[in-house]
């Protein structure tokens, strides 16, 4: 599998991803299982991209100094700069969704860092409803664990736009491949099997910068980009609904067959009398044509439009705000 972009693909027409705006707004969250470098990864992360002041930079150095953190002089605990309450601080772990925001030349960042711990999934939830992106941490040491696939099944249900799997504390296997390899590979059909699209993968290490802000000379085998680098290039969910013509179509009625069949018609007619089903409502924005590509929710089937009829009329197309029933090219549960 790819070592960059193990990639698996509202109602919706499908298309591609828009270039960032320059100077756009992005929104992301952290979140993954305990201890997995959350916190770590996004104290690396504002310091590396020199979005700390330097009073609250001295003040964390002296922390770290005074709780012996790392056995070296001037190491810093990254972890500091995000866990702010008195009990995230003295248990070193993270309880409510810490904000940050940060800029670089490419866009401004608003960063969620969400809790791991199962009792505080509702506020990873928080802190990823409004995300256009999710990174998830992954332990490279432990692989894909329950909490893990847990942040990960909220993020298809939240339908954020983009999830990054950082595989963190590879520098704790001697940056090597074949452990990076054997995680991303279940990373991949974990998000095969929830459905999850534009999923990429990307060997971290949070205490030591690997491949966070800089690409690391440590992982020569990784062709990709760094983390900040694709975050920088990640399209926002206006920039995606831009893109794709926002179609957004909600079911008011299923339209089926009723009453009696005239006997005036053919078998074959009244075969497909019989398995008509259309789906009728108000198109809120966008435009759909026949031979769309379209995705059903909440049963999440993609299909394709074959029919568009407005009254006794059909059309080849129909934009916001038209009333219209879609036939669609597969049979689905609404």
């Amino acid at each position: 599998m790819s070592t960059t972009t193990p990639t698996t693909t509202g109602t919706a027409t499908t298309g591609g991803a828009a270039a960032p705006a320059t100077g756009s707004l992005f929104r992301f969250a952290t979140a993954g299982s305990v201890d997995d470098g959350k916190s770590t990864l996004v104290g690396r992360l504002l310091h590396d991209s020199k979005a700390i002041l330097a009073d609250q930079l001295e003040s964390v150095t002296r922390t770290s100094a005074e709780r012996g953190f790392g056995g070296e002089p001037g190491a810093i605990d990254f972890a500091l700069l995000t866990d702010g309450l008195r009990a995230e601080r003295e248990q070193g772990i993270t309880i409510d969704v810490a904000y940050r925001y940060f800029t670089t030349g490419r866009r401004s960042f608003i960063l969620a860092d969400c809790p791991g711990h199962v009792q505080y999934t509702r506020n990873m939830v928080t802190g990823s409803a409004t995300a256009d992106a999710v990174v998830v941490l992954v332990d490279v040491r432990n692989g894909v664990l329950e909490q893990t696939r847990r942040h990960l099944a909220v993020v298809q249900l939240l339908r954020v736009p983009h999830v990054v799997v950082a595989v963190n504390k590879i520098d704790l296997v001697g940056y090597d491949r074949a452990a990076f390899d054997s995680v991303a590979a279940d990373v991949a059909d974990l998000a095969h099997d929830l459905g999850l699209s534009d999923a990429h993968v990307i060997p971290v290490s949070a205490l030591a910068g690997d491949n966070v802000v800089e690409r690391s000379a440590h992982t020569p085998w990784y062709d990709g980009p760094s983390l900040l680098e694709l975050l920088e290039e990640l399209s926002t969910i206006d920039e995606l609904e831009t893109d794709l013509e926002a179609l957004r179509l909600p079911v008011q009625l299923v339209i089926r067959p009723q009453g009696g069949l005239s006997p005036e018609l053919t078998d074959a007619a009244a075969d497909a009398f019989r398995d008509h089903r259309a789906f009728a409502g108000r198109i809120e924005s966008g435009t759909v044509r026949v031979g769309d590509p379209v995705e059903v929710f909440p049963a999440g089937v993609r299909t394709t439009v074959t029919g568009i009829r407005r009254g006794p009329e059909s059309l080849a197309e129909a934009s916001a705000p038209l009333s219209v029933a879609l036939e669609l090219a597969d049979p689905v549960d609404a």
